[in-house]
């Protein structure tokens, strides 16, 4: 099997423990594998990186980083028969947390040759993919701030958080599908992939990454007074039951605010227009996963190599 591994030097935790390159270098050598590692060097590198694999005749192209690499060697490889292989190392891993992908040290790097292969959906926000979630509103904005520290983590993000929320203006929004159409003041309107942001912070409960859907969850006030307890169902899978939420669940939403401005997919920002398409493309893309667990009496077991 011909693979390449794309390492980003900026994602999570490979900018304080640059190790992983190394490890992935042993990893290579010791199963000799027929693959090579290449670190990005800026934005949107990793896409180019794993197109040019693809070309290459690579059958797995390996993402060493964060959500928002992910992203990036994801996109290059929906609708081919290329499969993406994840090592997640950021700081949420939010679609590595979701399919039970283990982190460095646990397991990422056997999953790659004991695991087995999952299609899952592409999401589209004007074009753009996203394979965890996207959003507006707070989390946006959120992102586009924490994209520009120079040191990141669950510290960071809280700081980034707080700092934010006291200056953030919710916005008006008109979402609508074949069904619905919902017009509302929200402070984040998200569309969810996988369950969760990442960090089991849980902002669609349920939802499926190969069911041909999306989940929406628009947080339609956050203030002082709900804040917490909002923080607490999202950390316990509960956000449903909030009165200050709606959730609605489709393969195609139209989403308008007054004006243009940001969208996060997978954590990276982008600036866009007033009216946001939104749609998926089921089970378009190849991710290897660890083998599922089977009963064998009261002795769970998984086949390969234990991890």
């Amino acid at each position: 099997m011909k693979a390449r591994f794309i390492f980003n030097p900026r994602s999570g935790h490979n900018v304080r423990n640059p190790y992983l390159l190394d490890r992935a270098r042993r990893f290579i050598a010791e199963h000799e594998l027929d693959a090579s590692v290449i670190p990005t060097e800026g934005p949107r590198h990793a896409t180019q990186l794993a197109r040019e694999a693809v070309e290459g005749g690579c059958s797995l192209v390996v993402a060493i980083g964060g959500d928002g690499t992910m992203n990036e060697v994801a996109t290059a490889l929906v609708g081919t028969e290329a499969i993406l292989g994840l090592v997640p190392c950021g700081s949420g891993n939010g679609l590595g947390r979701h399919l039970g992908i283990p982190g460095p040290g646990r397991g990422a790097f056997r999953t790659l040759l004991n695991g087995v292969p999952r299609l899952i959906d592409t999401g589209l926000a004007n074009g753009i993919p996203f394979f965890n979630a996207m959003g507006i509103g707070f989390d946006a904005e959120i992102s586009h701030r924490f994209n520009r520290l120079s040191r990141r983590g669950i510290g960071a993000y809280f700081r980034t958080t707080f700092n934010a929320f006291f200056r953030f203006r919710p916005q008006r929004y008109v979402i609508r599908d074949s069904h619905v159409r919902v017009e509302t003041t929200a402070f984040i309107v998200s569309i969810a992939n996988s369950d969760q942001y990442g960090n089991d912070c849980f902002i669609a409960p349920g939802a499926q990454v190969d069911d041909g859907r999306l989940d929406v969850t628009v947080l339609k006030s956050v203030d002082v007074f709900n804040a917490v307890p909002l923080v607490v169902r999202l950390f316990t899978k509960s956000i449903g039951g909030s009165p200050s939420v709606a959730r609605l669940r489709g393969s195609h939403f139209v989403i308008e605010r007054p004006h243009p401005g940001l969208l996060h997919t997978d954590g990276e920002t982008h600036e866009t227009g007033a009216s946001i398409d939104v749609s998926v493309r089921p089970r378009s893309l190849r991710i290897m996963v660890p083998r599922p667990m089977r009963r064998q009496g009261d002795v769970s077991v998984t086949f390969g190599v234990a991890h």
